[in-house]
């Protein structure tokens, strides 16, 4: 008789507590976005309006992510014309170093968005010894960037993006102020 009453409680008790923990993470989400006010600032939002800014926060964040990925791709475009340049004219011209300024900029926006840092820290500690060096790297690093950008989703951040956003700014920077 015991058992059954320890099971029931258990029965009603389990369904109780996933659903009240399913929904404090619902809350959460909706905590997290801009559109939706303190509520103990206000009157409460009615359940249509609350949709319709949560609606707002997911567009918001598609196309946040959109312009990432975007971002990423214009980097690798101008890293292969400044790698072709370099191939074809042995040197850096004034034009492949405003496109790496251009690059830079850039890099810093996908910096911003994947919430990175300059920490210091490394994958790969040592700086290039030539340009041509330098050059191999950057094409190296920035694909690899882009790569990790697109296995991505907009809800995660990739250690190896931030990592790799870091060396190819490093790069991008050392290719502009040397020689």
């Amino acid at each position: 008789m015991v058992e059954r009453s320890i099971y029931r409680s258990i029965k009603f008790a389990l369904p109780a507590l996933f659903i009240a923990l399913f929904t404090s993470v619902a809350f959460a989400q909706i905590e997290r976005c801009p559109y939706i006010e303190n509520p103990a600032h206000r009157e409460p939002l009615s359940p249509h309006v609350k949709e319709r800014m949560i609606e707002l926060c997911i567009r918001d964040t598609k196309k946040d992510f959109e312009e990432l990925v975007a971002r990423t791709e214009q980097l690798a475009k101008l890293t292969d014309e400044i790698t072709a340049s370099f191939k074809e004219n042995k040197e850096l011209s004034g034009e492949d170093r405003e496109k790496l300024a251009e690059a830079e900029k850039l890099l810093d926006k996908i910096r911003d968005e994947l919430r990175a840092d300059d920490d210091g820290d490394d994958d790969d500690k040592k700086e290039p010894t030539s340009v041509v060096e330098a050059i191999e790297m950057l094409s190296k690093n920035t694909a690899r960037l882009v790569g990790e950008i697109k296995k991505t989703t907009r809800h995660s951040i990739s250690a190896v993006a931030v990592q790799s956003s870091n060396t190819v700014l490093k790069l991008v920077k050392w290719l502009r102020f040397t020689n």
